[in-house]
């Protein structure tokens, strides 16, 4: 063979296609031609820039692509586009590296730009950041990037050779394949350095992020979590870690918390590490005078308007007013209502002015005669043309309930009403409302709209809301709020929609929507700052802390709240707040030292602690009590019960009570936890009381677990989980409250067997094992187990081996039979779903037709298969299957959620929320065939889940998968279907075909074990 016909071999070689002869005599050949050493490192160049520039997952292939791809070798035809194995083309590399000789690239330099690094961050690889080289950002924006450089092969191959995998991964890294540099990264040990880099990573993600829309911000957003984790915890256990220390601050500084950065940066800086201890002061300077600045000059515009209250010849604030209008005209309207004289009001008329050009010249519908000029500029002129013989009287009695000489009495609220000065009068009504005193709000919403001022009318609908929600009438605030939120923007009210947002965020917390609470809080977070509204900026900042502490989002929360406490650090009521809520992710975070101290910080302040601060206080005096913790509670609990207290939160206290009690007197502690119970259950829908219910069931579960009373503690968790009967064999029972761990199994002779433990030290992580093997083998005689368990456990994998028959039991009462009012029963297929473009998902297989005939089979696909179309569909379906693409979005559901096609309002997720109110006439089947179908969301209070909103909607029993799942999935699901068509106990098809599955398919046990079955 001549060796131009040998080198037409390189294909098969690279492919694997030759046996072991022919392979080693084309290395051999290999070592000495030009031309096939030069394709071959072209070839292998090719593959890693491919690996390296894959999108984001496969994309999924029709059967018959797939066969046409199997037809062929991966290099035939265009064969050195084709992408492979990076670590398999590394290896083969290496392997042949002494064959073709080396490029004379030094060890390490490589790595080291001499003219400045790219990547902002710091990699743990030693040859890398020991030579400091200054940081040269990329100016030209994201969307004219380089693409990814080439890597100089040669010396990677060095790398693997050496099997030096965190110079591999860190190549990556610095070359622009962070995914590449992921997979090297996992497969090294754990170690503080590799989570630092792990952070990089997904820091570098974050950055890349889109954050033009929502759900892009809040994609970085969860990516930046991730990152923040991984930082803390190795410094938690290398305090001195410093390319985790510059890393935090970086993630910090991307956040938008300067301040916590800045000590980040602090803290590399006092190292003295030549170059990095230079760049670190630079930062710290940059950033804590950027801040500080932005507060000194809000608070200088805040006063230097506030000033015209006490001396109508002070200064007008006219620069203020131009960079700050919000505060300026929010206080400039107390000003105009409460000087007494002509001349006084006619001063304030260039202030008008600027306030009308920086607004752009808002006009009423009426009583303007002057159409030219704006609405601010107008009122002053009108208000300079009333008879100050009446008006000046009212205007000072105005001037002083605003400095607090006079009380906000329905006497005085009298004497202004009948002064004729309507503008005064609703400054005062708004001054009372805000003082907690009752006022008439269609008074108030009248008086607004005669004013014709937007302005004061958003404010109106915002006290409104405020009003519904405090009457338990959250469905009229929802949309109220909305309205006028989508009302306000347009209108250039930076300060008044700011409020509107804020009251949205409070709303959706209150309620335990966290997802839909951190659309707003986000937003408003950015255009606090982008208005220059400080003080809107540190609220949002602390609500922000509030969803990710309910999110568990524990290392972002606790970094909101300390960049909140360093922007606030002398106002004793703020740190009252902010310390107790960092006791609580202290306490949850399961760090109860920590979460002492920040209350006793809290404490010292001498202050009412609150809701949060008492919660945890109660929480604590199992383990961490002080002596006065007893006068603490009183106060705080005396504080919180005012006038109007709903029966939720009414519930909560008592709760609180109880288990503060509970730590000195079992009697005392057991009659206030039976009485919340009681409460709570008179408002079944109010949120708090569902929180304290819950709570209070579990207290009194683990005190029975913690005396041994099996039966007692069985009783209790049925009652929780209002079974109307608990099973007398084959169950497990598993309880967690926090530290405390019970577990309960009943076999099939009807014998109860316990196991309790109160050591637990971390959250609940999802892999550990709760129930101890004696617990199983009682149950190993069980033909089916029904698992009763609330969060965290339930929705939890693994909890029984996988070659049991088992199910989470969800208690909804006995199964109601199929309701006769619907139309004829269907089954329901949704498939070949046309997701939204923006969501850049892979198309699906198509699904295959069913293996036996069904003619009751209904298919919804394409742009047909919208949220609203499929959800009417399943109201009379018998069985459901859901063949579509499943995510985890903050932004739109606490839980996972199933990507359907854009509806008409926008909408494209399926949600929990959504499938909830739903009421499922047939009792169905339902088959999740989507990624992640029954992740959960972190509730302590109750299970929210896809598979449990079926449930509730009326499903007879629902089978997801808590994680990712392969196209081929669909067949696996549909083989358990046919099984209990065929009158099997699902939890035993579910466990059949499994153990069928794993034998045949030994690579799907990834996430086989991973299917749930909920009934």
């Amino acid at each position: 063979m001549s060796p131009d016909d040998t080198c037409q071999d390189l294909p098969r070689f690279l492919d694997g296609e030759m046996s072991a002869e022919e392979q080693a005599r084309f290395r051999e050949h290999l070592g000495g031609c030009e031309q096939c050493s030069e394709a071959f490192r072209d070839a292998l160049q090719l593959e890693l820039l491919g690996q390296m520039t894959v999108e984001e997952g496969p994309v999924r292939m029709s059967p018959d692509a797939r066969r046409a791809r199997r037809s062929g070798g991966r290099w035939r035809g265009r064969w050195p586009w084709a992408a492979g194995g990076a670590a398999l083309a590394l290896g083969l590399l290496a392997a042949l590296l002494p064959l073709l000789g080396g490029e004379g690239v030094p060890d390490g330099a490589w790595l080291v730009p001499p003219a400045g690094r790219h990547l902002e961050a710091r990699l743990t690889y030693a040859p890398v950041d020991q030579h400091y080289r200054r940081y040269v950002p990329d100016r030209s924006g994201v969307e004219t990037k380089a693409r990814v450089a080439a890597l100089p092969l040669h010396a990677l191959a060095r790398l693997e050779a050496r099997e030096d995998l965190h110079g591999i991964a860190t190549a990556y890294l610095l070359y622009g394949a962070p995914r590449q540099a992921m997979a090297f990264l996992e497969k090294m040990p754990d170690s503080p350095d590799r989570r630092s880099d792990q952070a990089v990573i997904a820091l570098e993600q974050a950055r890349e992020a889109r954050d033009g829309d929502m759900d892009g911000a809040l994609l970085k957003q969860g990516l930046l979590d991730e990152a923040l984790e991984l930082l803390d915890g190795v410094l938690r256990e290398a305090p001195d870690h410093p390319q985790a220390l510059w890393n935090r601050a970086l993630v910090l500084r991307e956040m938008g918390l300067s301040l916590l950065a800045a000590e980040s940066f602090e803290a590399v800086a006092r190292r003295a590490e030549p170059g990095w201890g230079d760049e670190a002061r630079s930062q710290v300077r940059k950033l804590r005078d950027d801040t500080l600045a932005r507060e000194r000059e809000w608070k200088e515009a805040h006063a230097a308007t506030r000033d015209l209250m006490t001396d109508p010849r002070a200064r007008l604030p006219l620069d203020e007013a131009r960079r700050y209008p919000g505060i300026v005209r929010l206080a400039f309207y107390d000003v105009l209502r409460a000087v007494p004289t002509r001349e006084d009001v006619a001063r304030l008329l260039p202030l008008a002015e600027v306030l009308d050009e920086t607004y752009g010249r808002q006009l009423p519908d009426a009583g303007i005669p002057d159409g030219r000029a704006g609405f601010i500029t107008q009122y002053v002129k009108r208000v300079a043309a009333r008879d100050f013989t009446r008006r000046g009287p009212a205007a000072e009695r105005y001037g002083r309930l605003l400095r607090g000489e006079l009380p906000a009495t329905p006497a005085l609220l009298e004497e202004l009403r009948r002064s004729g000065e309507d503008d005064i009068l609703l400054g005062a009504l708004v001054y009372a409302s805000g003082m907690g005193r009752p006022v008439d709000l269609e008074e108030v919403a009248r008086l607004a709209d005669a004013q014709g001022d937007a302005w004061m009318q958003f404010h109106v609908e915002r006290l409104r809301a405020i009003r519904d929600t405090r009457a338990g009438e959250w469905w009229k605030a929802e949309p109220r709020l909305r309205e006028a939120l989508e009302a306000c923007w347009p209108q250039s009210l930076a300060y008044r929609c700011l409020g509107l947002e804020r009251a949205l965020t409070d709303l959706y917390l209150g309620l335990h929507r966290p997802a839909e609470a951190l659309r707003y809080a986000w937003r408003g977070w950015n255009r606090a700052k982008d208005a220059g509204e400080w003080r809107f900026e540190q609220e949002f900042l602390q609500e922000l802390a509030d969803v990710a502490r309910f999110q568990h989002a524990f290392a972002s929360a606790r970094a909101y709240l300390e960049e909140a406490q360093a922007r606030m650090p002398v106002d004793c009521a703020q740190r009252t707040h902010i310390q107790s809520s960092l006791a609580s992710v202290e306490w949850r975070s399961f760090r109860p030292d920590d979460a002492r101290r920040a209350l006793d910080r809290a404490l010292a302040c001498e202050r009412p602690l609150g809701l949060t601060g008492a919660f945890v206080l109660a929480e604590l005096a199992r383990s961490r009590p002080q002596p006065r913790d007893d006068v603490h509670l009183r106060r705080a609990l005396a504080e919180l019960r005012r006038p109007g207290l709903s029966a939720g939160t009414e519930a909560l206290l008592l709760f609180i009570e109880g288990q503060f009690a509970l730590a000195r007197s079992r009697t005392e502690g057991e009659v206030a936890l039976w009485r919340a119970i009681e409460r709570a259950e008179e408002a079944p829908d109010d949120v708090d009381a569902r929180k304290a219910r819950a709570y209070a069931y579990g207290v009194l579960i683990a005190e029975e677990g913690a005396a041994g009373r099996w039966p007692e503690a069985l009783a209790l968790l049925g009652r929780q989980l209002r079974l109307g009967t608990v099973p007398q064999q084959c169950l497990l029972a598993v309880s967690l409250h926090h530290e405390r761990t019970l577990v309960m199994a009943q076999g099939p002779y009807g014998r109860l067997h316990g196991s309790f433990d109160d050591t637990r030290a971390r959250p609940l992580n999802g892999t550990e094992k709760l129930v101890p093997r004696h617990l199983v083998e009682e149950l190993r005689d069980c033909e089916h187990v029904d698992v009763l368990a609330l969060p965290p456990v339930h929705g939890l994998t693994g909890v029984l081996p996988m070659d049991m028959a088992w199910s989470y039991r969800v208690g909804r009462g006995a199964m109601l039979p199929p309701s006769p009012e619907g139309g004829a029963a269907h089954h329901l297929v949704v498939t070949h779903v046309a997701a939204p473009p923006s969501l850049r998902l892979p198309r699906l297989d198509m699904l295959e037709p069913p293996r036996v005939p069904d003619p009751l089979r209904v298919e919804l696909r394409g742009t047909l298969a919208t949220p609203s179309r499929v959800l009417a569909a399943m109201v009379d379906a018998s069985e459901v299957e859901l063949h579509a693409h499943g995510l985890f979005s903050p932004a739109v559901s606490d839980a996972s959620l199933v990507v359907l096609a854009l509806d008409g309002d926008g909408r494209y997720a399926l949600t929990a929320d959504r499938v909830r109110r739903t009421r499922l006439r047939q009792a169905p089947l339902v088959l999740l065939v989507t990624c992640s179908a029954a992740r959960t969301a972190p509730f302590q209070h109750e299970p929210f889940s896809l598979p449990v909103a079926f449930i509730e909607a009326g499903a007879r029993l629902v089978l997801a998968s808590t994680v990712d799942i392969p196209d081929t999935a669909g067949a696996f699901f549909e083989a358990v279907r046919e099984r209990i068509r065929g009158g099997m106990r699902p939890s035993v098809a579910l466990r059949d075909t499994r153990m069928r599955w794993l034998k045949e398919r030994p690579g799907d046990g990834k996430w086989l074990g991973h299917v749930l079955l909920f009934e």
